[in-house]
């Protein structure tokens, strides 16, 4: 918990900055998951409506028994909550997704709630963004931010609203390290996010650069690239369900990666995406 930095976003929250995510992680197997990852030190959890295991994640935070104050959870807004609604019928529909998020969780509040994809080709992210700013407004939702946003997705934002994300959460990794995204996040004060951080591992984890520097501090290769994320200040949340795995990934103090092996790890990317483009995802 000490040993893990936080982030502090542009609303003056503080944000662990390394998380635990439960992405593809089936709601009977999430409360297991959630629970170890607590109780090896993770204070940090990222599930989402679409993941389908909100309520075995809302079970794990329970049954951990750290109090939920000192805990960071944030879901995500899917996309049938974000289809072309403006007005009154708009906001009512995001406010009834939020809700049911909050009863699947059990909480009263998340301290984080994004919307998960930006879907450009529909234009309405700016009218969901004003449910958003009320969900904010009302301490629901201690910080409000997006997913998978670019800078043009972003920028059309900024004309509609004063309240700037905290968060953007993308595909980020070694292979694909969105430097210029970065930049422009740091010139507005959004945090940056990473989801596969690991590039859901496999071909990444066993780059030569990688294993090099991983055999160098004593280390695997999923702690180099973890540590790369957080010397890099990004938020990231790798994610498991292997109690190991879990654990191993949390232990990522102790060591630091100079500018050598930093400059190793950027050596791989490829600007490569492994998951969709989000200019063109259009999945309800």
């Amino acid at each position: 918990m000490s040993s893990i930095p936080t982030i502090t976003l542009n609303n003056g929250l503080a944000m662990p900055q390394l998380g635990f995510g439960v992405w593809q992680v089936p709601d009977e197997a999430a409360a297991a998951a959630v629970r170890t990852a607590i109780e090896a030190g993770y204070r940090s959890i990222d599930t989402a409506a679409i993941y389908e295991n909100e309520a075995g994640t809302g079970q794990g935070v329970r049954e951990a028994g750290v109090p939920r104050e000192e805990l960071f959870l944030t879901t995500k807004l899917w996309n049938s909550g974000t289809k072309d609604w403006s007005g009154q019928a708009g906001r009512d529909a995001v406010l009834r997704e939020f809700d049911a998020s909050l009863e699947r969780l059990g909480t009263d509040y998340v301290d984080l709630y994004l919307i998960h994809w930006p879907r450009p080709m529909h234009g309405s992210y700016g009218n969901i963004w004003q449910a958003f700013e009320e969900l904010a407004a009302g301490g629901r939702a201690k910080a409000v931010g997006v997913s998978n946003f670019g800078q043009a997705e972003l920028t059309a934002l900024f004309e509609t609203t004063s309240l700037v994300p905290a968060v953007n959460q993308v595909e980020l990794h070694p292979y694909f390290p969105q430097r210029e995204l970065r930049a422009f996040h740091a010139e507005h004060g959004i945090a940056t996010e990473a989801w596969s951080p690991l590039g859901q591992g496999g071909e990444l984890l066993a780059e030569p650069a990688l294993t090099k520097v991983a055999a160098k501090h004593g280390r695997t290769a999923a702690q180099v690239v973890l540590r790369w994320h957080l010397q890099s200040g990004v938020i990231t949340i790798p994610k498991s369900v292997t109690p190991a795995r879990i654990k191993e990934n949390f232990e990522v103090a102790g060591f630091e990666l100079d500018a050598e092996d930093m400059a190793a790890v950027d050596s791989v990317a490829t600007g490569r995406r492994i998951g969709p483009d989000p200019a063109g995802f259009d999945w309800n």
